[in-house]
């Protein structure tokens, strides 16, 4: 196929690797490599994965690694990023410390680690995972996580030097040539913006934030603002961890319908499945096709672990929803008027 893309050239789908590092469920080894290899036969080259030291205490970038080698794949055929600040360490607890009951039978548990020489450890020990393949994209992971875990004020502004040293550490091996372009993952885009102010980014990826559910007109505001100085947006998560597509989990966090708590999203889901269906739109594409219109957004990252999804994931880009079903979100209340006006404009 046609070498087309770059860091800042994405193609509209890029692929998650979560499912590799046995989110939610453990799969073989072989169902990953059918997996990453529908990814390469339905992608222009390089083929783009996103993953992270995080998904499945570095399994996933293991077995994207191994994956990659047993198809074939050259290394210049596949342009990867990683998200780093979750280092593998050994497993002493029944279960990993780091994200309970998310990750399954996994052999490492992994911790955090934000800082100048935390951020090269972990890039070092994901290169080692990954084998003959490096990441050119490259990012600080969850620094929203990292500062909620401040006990104070003034831990937080410390914990937040850590996050600039660990971006003066990605800046020297874009310096050095080992990386193409530094960005920030996180699902709490204030942080993005926080950080966005005192680093130079080529990227950033927005998780659980732009999506059909939630679009905040502040956010839209910075995505434009990103937009404008030539920054890639990646829209991730957009389907809240499969609860939009009739899951059970929310945004990682699983809900419960006789919860009072968490009747909300439910309504919210019950109202968008009723509209999809009486316009004959699958929920999934919708979530897609908003995702890809917020402002600025160059490319969304979508997760599987069926490899027969793999081109289903790819196609719903180009899915053709009708301007009636979007008028529709909008006159029940689930999509904002400025919402409305980009994805018709």
């Amino acid at each position: 196929m046609e070498k087309s893309n770059s860091q800042n050239n994405l193609p509209p789908v890029i692929f998650g690797t979560s499912g590799l590092g046995n989110l939610f469920t453990a799969l073989p080894q072989d169902a990953k490599c059918a997996i990453v290899e529908q990814c390469v036969e339905h992608s222009a080259l390089p083929v783009v994965f996103d993953s992270a030291g995080k998904y499945g205490a570095g399994l996933a970038l293991e077995s994207l690694g191994k994956c990659l080698k047993q198809l074939g794949v050259a290394p210049e055929d596949v342009l990867i990023s990683n998200k780093l600040g979750w280092l593998r360490v050994p497993l002493t607890t029944p279960e990993p410390t780091f994200e309970p009951g998310v990750w399954k039978d996994l052999e490492f548990d992994a911790v955090q680690k934000i800082s100048y020489d935390g951020i090269l450890e972990c890039f070092e020990q994901g290169n080692e995972l990954l084998g003959d393949y490096k990441p050119q994209m490259v990012s600080v992971h969850d620094p929203d996580e990292y500062l909620d875990a401040a006990a104070s004020e003034a831990e937080r502004q410390q914990r937040y030097q850590d996050v600039l040293e660990a971006y003066r550490a990605l800046a020297d091996l874009k310096a050095q040539g080992r990386v193409q372009a530094i960005g920030v993952g996180a699902k709490k885009w204030p942080i993005i913006q926080q950080i966005s102010k005192d680093v130079a980014l080529d990227w950033v990826m927005i998780a659980n934030s732009m999506t059909i559910k939630n679009h905040p007109d502040d956010l839209l505001d910075f995505m434009e603002e990103l937009a404008a100085k030539g920054v890639t947006i990646i829209n991730s998560a957009v389907f809240h961890a499969g609860f939009l597509t009739g899951g059970n989990f929310y945004d990682y966090k699983e809900m419960d319908r006789n919860n009072a708590a968490h009747q909300s999203v439910f309504n919210w889901r019950d109202e968008f499945n009723a509209i999809c269906d009486a316009f004959g739109v699958k929920p999934a594409e919708a979530c897609v096709k908003f995702g890809l219109n917020a402002p600025g957004v160059k490319a969304i990252a979508l997760n599987t672990t069926n490899a027969k999804r793999v081109k289903d994931n790819v196609d719903m880009a180009g899915a053709a929803i009708p301007a009636d079903f979007w008028q529709q979100l909008f006159n029940k209340g689930l999509i904002s008027e400025r919402a409305l006006g980009l994805i018709l404009k």
